[in-house]
């Protein structure tokens, strides 16, 4: 019996195209503007100058009253604001997940070695159980390819009652 390993096509695209990472969605050139953009918004300094921004207008908004208050809180500090908070904490699980990504990847590639490996020590295996047994039923002398015969076992007398 042979066993000829052939890896899988999937092995060398996989070797080829690396990990998939969020490096890899900047290819168009949107991508690469929305890339640009979300790095100048998406930052914690970004958000400090947007906080500053929205409270030169809140005195304003005090002035006007109730709803214009709560108008300044939802529409002028919150969105200016949480968006580039929002964005930087999307930017960090991004990182995380292409870290995790990687991983993944790296760990795959030693899982697929070691397959390798184990294929080549099956095939090893195939062929010294095969030198064995060509050494034994046709190279070997006459009492080592016959089988060996048991000799009867013993029987203990059976007891009388």
């Amino acid at each position: 019996m042979s066993v000829e390993h052939s890896p899988h096509p999937r092995i060398a695209e996989r070797e080829k195209a690396g990990p998939h990472t969020t490096k890899g969605e900047q290819a168009s050139l949107n991508g690469k503007i929305a890339i640009v953009i979300t790095n100048l918004v998406g930052t914690m300094w970004c958000a400090y100058a947007f906080a500053i921004l929205a409270f030169i207008s809140l005195p304003a908004a005090i002035q006007g009253g109730t709803a214009t208050l709560i108008g300044w809180i939802a529409q002028t500090f919150l969105q200016l604001v949480l968006l580039s908070v929002i964005m930087v904490g999307q930017k960090v699980a991004a990182a995380a997940s292409d870290k995790q990504a990687l991983q993944t990847y790296k760990d795959a590639e030693a899982l697929l070695k070691i397959q390798d490996e184990l294929h080549r020590l099956i095939k090893v295996n195939n062929d010294l159980t095969s030198q064995i047994h060509a050494a034994t039923c046709t190279g070997g002398t006459a009492a080592a390819a016959a089988p060996a015969k048991k000799a009867p076992a013993k029987r203990a007398p059976a007891k009388k009652r």
